[in-house]
């Protein structure tokens, strides 16, 4: 009787996807850092692996978390695919919350052009908006000196 022993060096991997032709396979690469002894410089390795992705949920492009699998699939499926962290072109600007291509939006900026075009407020209004007076409260601010009397 023969044991079969896997031997997968990393359990948990995160690449990015860069094929997806094969059934029910996403081809992901790994690309890691490494630094190189004589130069002490780093550069990049890469290193692509084959992961089970029976849903065909991924796609081109996609960031991706791979499991390794106790046991291979076939000769080079050794992975499984767990979870999309990043969905190719989903990516929403932290400004105005709309939906990014590139450098152009996806989504009509009109509320944002309409906020631009009313008057602008002053710090002091924004302030009494917030209930925060311009005047420091003394508890941030050092004690202020006394004058000395002789």
């Amino acid at each position: 009787m023969s044991l079969k022993r896997v031997s997968v060096h990393a359990k948990w991997i995160i690449g990015r996807v860069i094929g997806t032709k094969m059934p029910k396979t996403a081809k992901v690469r790994v690309t890691r850092l490494v630094l190189d002894p004589y130069l002490l410089k780093y550069y990049n390795k890469r290193k692509t692996y084959f992961a089970h992705d029976a849903l065909k949920q991924c796609s081109l492009g996609d960031t991706v978390l791979l499991k390794a699998l106790p046991e291979p699939r076939s000769k080079h499926v050794k992975h499984e695919l767990v979870e999309i962290v990043h969905k190719v072109g989903r990516v929403i600007d932290p400004l105005t919350g709309k939906r990014v291509a590139g450098t152009e939006f996806v989504e009509p900026l009109t509320d944002v052009q309409q906020s631009l075009q009313e008057e602008p407020t002053t710090i002091l209004e924004k302030l009494q908006e917030l209930n925060i007076s311009a005047d420091s409260s003394g508890a941030d601010s050092p004690p202020a000196e006394k004058p000395i009397s002789s």
